[in-house]
């Protein structure tokens, strides 16, 4: 499969073999994840491997995703760092700056791309994944489990594994919908965004498993009708981010 066609084919996985996967095979995946693009090559990013039951069961308690983490080959944790780089700026002398919202876009930037190469790396291999924002559901809850310092976060959690089946691949946006030319252009949503419902709809009723009645602009009011998790602000200045 050329690369166009594995990043095309990409669908999230939640029910696993249960096969697990080697150590050999996690530290390759998470080598090949490290040649990301780093801004400013800070690489403010760490990964929590969970290999304990016990914590891995109560991750998912806390993540709200019991399910996909008991057939999982291999379970993580994917965190905002910027301890590793406290600690290089006292070995030369200094105190760094972290706290700051630059810092906090910074590392989530750092954190999506290396994953990204994770989840592409693994789908390479033949594994499913599926990242788990549910992490955000208890950051606090999930940072005492792993013992997580000052100036590290929890972004996501991500179950990777073989899969039982592949779903469909769900239709995107419309090119025209994400893409602007030289000004931003809200006039055309209207039309683009009644075609992508008519199609998103289709495929809800078509598709193999799950079939329901829905589309995606009810979806989007639905879920952002309301502030979520409203608890993260405070949990961030908690851990070291509390800037004015």
């Amino acid at each position: 499969m050329s690369a166009k066609d594995l990043l095309r084919s990409h669908t999230s996985v939640r029910k696993y073999t249960g096969e697990a996967i080697p150590k050999e095979t996690v530290v390759d995946l998470i080598q090949t994840a490290q040649m990301a693009a780093s801004s400013h090559f800070v690489q403010a990013y760490s990964v929590i491997w969970v290999t304990d039951e016990e914590k891995k069961q109560k991750l998912g308690e806390l993540s709200k995703n019991e399910f996909q983490f008991k057939t999982a080959g291999a379970s993580f944790l994917f965190c905002v760092d910027f301890k590793r780089l406290q600690v290089a700026g006292q070995k030369q002398g200094v105190n760094i700056v972290a706290d700051s919202a630059e810092n906090v876009l910074v590392g989530t930037a750092d954190v999506g791309i290396f994953a990204q190469n994770f989840v592409i790396a693994a789908e390479d291999a033949g594994y499913g994944i599926c990242y788990i924002g549910g992490a955000r559901n208890n950051p606090q809850e999930i940072s005492e489990l792993f013992n997580l310092p000052e100036y590290v976060f929890p972004l996501f959690a991500m179950t990777i594994g073989t899969p039982t089946k592949r779903n469909e691949t769900k239709p995107r946006l419309p090119v025209d919908a994400v893409l602007h030319e030289n000004d931003y252009d809200v006039e055309k949503y209207d039309t683009l965004l009644d075609e992508y419902d008519a199609t998103m709809e289709e495929y809800y009723v078509s598709r193999s498993s799950n079939q329901k009645m829905a589309n995606w602009t009810k979806q989007m009011a639905d879920f952002l009708v309301e502030q979520r998790r409203p608890h993260i602000k405070e949990f961030l200045a908690s851990k070291g981010f509390n800037w004015k």
